[in-house]
């Protein structure tokens, strides 16, 4: 089993972030120049929220409220679901399941080292699968 450890060390451990007191405007540009679906908020090296294009549709859109002048602090999850580097993949899959979210920021000894999406999972997870599968291939026609 996989840990998200691993996979952090492959797919790499930079983090995007936000302040809590920029506008939602400039958050949402900084994803899209970045072509990702969300950012730690963060004030120093302290985790505070999370912010999430889906954030954004529902509390700024679907408000009726003006990205520009609106705060990332008034449309944040302060709640934030997060993964540890010893957990193993499947156990973030179901925590991403379970709690529906699609992005987790991973926190070791109090500092975020990273953040892994649902889409980070799912290739770990086919990957792992695809290498077993070529194996099994592999051992199926050696003993043929």
């Amino acid at each position: 089993m996989a840990t998200i450890k691993q996979l952090l060390d492959k797919k790499g451990h930079a983090v995007v972030s936000v302040r809590p007191d920029e506008t939602v405007y400039d958050s949402i540009k900084k994803m899209a120049d970045k072509n990702i679906g969300s950012m730690a908020v963060m004030e120093g090296d302290k985790l505070v929220g999370i912010i999430t294009e889906r954030h954004y549709a529902r509390n700024v859109v679907l408000k009726g409220r003006a990205s520009p002048k609106t705060l990332v602090r008034d449309i944040m999850e302060t709640n934030v679901v997060f993964a540890r580097p010893d957990q193993s993949v499947e156990d973030c899959m179901a925590i991403m399941t379970e709690k529906a979210v699609r992005h987790l920021p991973v926190i070791e000894q109090g500092k975020v080292v990273g953040i892994i999406s649902i889409g980070d999972l799912v290739k770990d997870i086919i990957s792992d699968q695809t290498f077993v599968i070529d194996q099994l291939v592999h051992y199926i026609h050696g003993a043929v």
